[in-house]
Order: C-alpha cells, then structure tokens, then sequence
C-alpha cells in the first residue's frame, strides 16, 4: 500500500490540492478495493472523524476524474472505487454475496475485445463483468 507521502505526490502528480480528506480517500480506496461511498465514508472517518459526506464525495469525484481512482458499477450494485487503473483489467461479481474481485485482461492487449464494428470510434477501453457466484455462495447449502 502506498505511504502517505507517495499518495501526497499522486495528487501533486495529479495537479489536485493536496488536502487531509484527499489523502484519506485514496488511502481508503486502496485499502478497501472496490467499496462504495459509505463504505470508504466509514474508512476515512476512522482518521478523520469529522469529514463530511461532502468531502468524501467531492475526493472521489476529483480523484476519478484526474484519473487516480476508476469508478465501477456493475448493474444492481452502487458506484464502487478502485485504485487499480490504467491496466484495463475486468471484474468478477458474485449474484449472490456482491463480492468483486479483479481478473486480468481476458485475451490479448488493452482493450482485449475486439468490437464486431467501431462504427468509427477510437477504442481504448473495454469493460467486462463476469457474473457467477464465489467460492463462498457455491458451497453454502442450498434452501
């Protein structure tokens, strides 16, 4: 996990402010991956006890945008964060439990899918969920 004075150079890098609740969202982000809102809410609280909804949502909205942070969403679920970025890797979602772990590229370089047509875009990106249920929900007893 990185230290503070590397996540306080990430924003600089950035060209982001570098202030407390920042630095605390990031950390929360890479520390507690693909959580939602009031999840890193709750993380950045633990050090900052009197950050505001505001400041959280504020943090990561900058930090998306800057592109320090990627925001997810896989259908059914609420907007989660992740500090990996940049590498274009995709997700497994449990139906069942929520749970969200990382998988790599699925075949071949970033985008790793090939379009059927680009009707003209330039891609760079491509998104993948694979559903299922983890190692958890499939061997828990069935009602």
């Amino acid at each position: 996990m990185p230290t503070t004075p590397e996540l306080e150079r990430r924003l600089r890098e950035a060209e982001l402010r570098v202030t407390r609740p920042r630095v605390a969202v990031l950390s929360a982000v890479h520390h507690h991956p693909h959580a939602d809102t009031d999840s890193i809410l709750r993380a950045v609280r633990t050090d900052l006890p009197e950050v505001s909804h505001q400041a959280v949502y504020d943090g990561l909205r900058a930090l998306t945008h800057s592109g320090l942070v990627r925001r997810i969403e896989p259908a059914g679920s609420p907007a989660r964060y992740e500090a990996r970025i940049g590498d274009n890797h995709h997700h497994l979602v449990c139906r069942s439990c929520g749970v969200i772990a990382d998988v790599d590229c699925a075949v071949g370089h970033a985008p790793c899918l090939t379009a059927s047509t680009d009707r003209g875009f330039t891609i760079d990106e491509a998104e993948v969920n694979y559903w299922g249920l983890c190692p958890e929900c499939s061997d828990a007893p069935r009602p």
